[in-house]
């Protein structure tokens, strides 16, 4: 079989283990998993009672236009419903982004280390993709402004980024919209938009009526707790999102993701209460870092980046054997760091303590 050339050869996504492979590998009775950016705290109670009504509803293909889903979101967030995109996952729009703008004689421009499907779809497009290597990591946007010509199509800045955790500010963003050509897509991907506590950080839905050029991702798979569900968005001017629908295949969400999104938008407690718990997880980890002199990146997400200074396939393995899983820096561009998910305080004590227990053993002097 001959498949398209640039697929040959491509890794395929590997997932962190999931727990009961840890379990019955390492004969461990309890894992915890702290490796994917997920809500620890699950979903609002709202979701399951309205997942649970449409039980008897699963011979029924789901409204392909998320009609209802649509509006909500549209009032959600101050749009017209036409300046809506539904995927599978906000992973499934940047695949539909980069089906509609990228061929081969094309190029796109990402931060790097970013998030790494921008890449993997634009590989599979056959753009070319230029790399622009982050200052601490934090996009370096002069340089990826440097980099844009005229047979580049998108350009991707994932704020908060991951897996750094890091921010473009407000003033930052505008003043790289206002020199990013008009004929260039800018992908503001804003998974992590509802953990931000930084009051600078960039409000982009208003910018829509100034640059015509410019999409937001978001997505329900975070801070909203259902990342089984896989249901994300963009929002753009309605041109963007009338060259992107018929992309996207006709039923890609579905109707329990439909339902569920909406009851979770009617719980916005629910979503305050875990940005609390989050704040004090960080400030948890912060500590901890602070205390063994630890380098981390200040994050405006659920995870935290520590550099400990050695492969971070060490710290993972070590770790593991605790039944603690999460993600080594050495396949996310950052190879002596570890990427914590936080968790509950109980979760992230425990780990911490490990961790500790670690560095007391190599003799890290820890500071008070």
């Amino acid at each position: 079989m001959k498949a398209k050339p640039q697929v040959i050869g491509l890794p395929a996504y590997k997932p962190g283990k999931p727990i009961e492979e840890v379990k019955r590998e390492l004969r461990l009775e309890k894992v915890i998993k702290l490796a994917s950016n997920e809500n620890p705290f699950g979903a609002s109670k709202k979701v399951a009672e309205a997942i649970s009504q449409l039980a008897n509803q699963t011979a029924v293909y789901p409204d392909g236009y998320a009609a209802e889903l649509r509006n909500k979101v549209a009032q959600f967030v101050n749009v017209n419903p036409n300046q809506l995109v539904f995927g599978n996952g906000s992973d499934e729009v940047i695949q539909l982004l980069c089906r509609t703008f990228l061929t081969p004689d094309t190029n796109t421009v990402t931060a790097d280390p970013t998030f790494s499907q921008y890449k993997l779809n634009a590989v599979i497009e056959g753009a070319e993709v230029r790399e622009v290597p982050s200052k601490d990591g934090v996009h370096d946007l002069d340089a990826m402004l440097e980099a844009i010509d005229e047979k580049t199509r998108i350009v991707w800045v994932c704020n908060p980024n991951n897996p750094s955790g890091t921010y473009v500010n407000e003033e930052a963003f505008k003043s790289f919209l206002a020199k990013v050509p008009n004929d260039v897509l800018v992908v503001s991907d804003e998974a992590y938009f509802e953990y931000v506590t930084a009051s600078d950080f960039p409000q982009t839905v208003p910018l829509l009526e100034q640059y015509n050029n410019l999409i937001i991702l978001r997505t329900f798979s975070k801070a909203y707790g259902m990342a089984a569900l896989r249901i994300g968005y963009g929002i753009a001017n309605s041109e963007i999102i009338s060259l992107v629908e018929p992309v996207r295949p006709p039923f890609n969400t579905t109707t329990f993701a439909h339902a569920a999104a909406i009851a979770a938008l009617d719980d916005q407690q629910f979503i305050k209460e875990c940005y609390e718990k989050n704040v004090e997880g960080i400030e948890q980890y912060v500590k901890f870092c602070k205390k063994y002199n630890l380098k981390y990146y200040p994050t405006q997400t659920n995870f935290l980046l520590i550099d400990f200074g050695i492969q971070g396939d060490e710290i993972f393995d070590f770790l593991l054997k605790k039944g603690y899983i999460i993600r080594s820096g050495n396949a996310l561009g950052f190879p002596t760091c570890a990427r914590i998910t936080v968790g509950s305080q109980e979760e992230n004590a425990g780990i911490i303590q490990e961790l500790s227990a670690w560095l007391e053993e190599r003799k890290v002097n820890s500071v008070g």
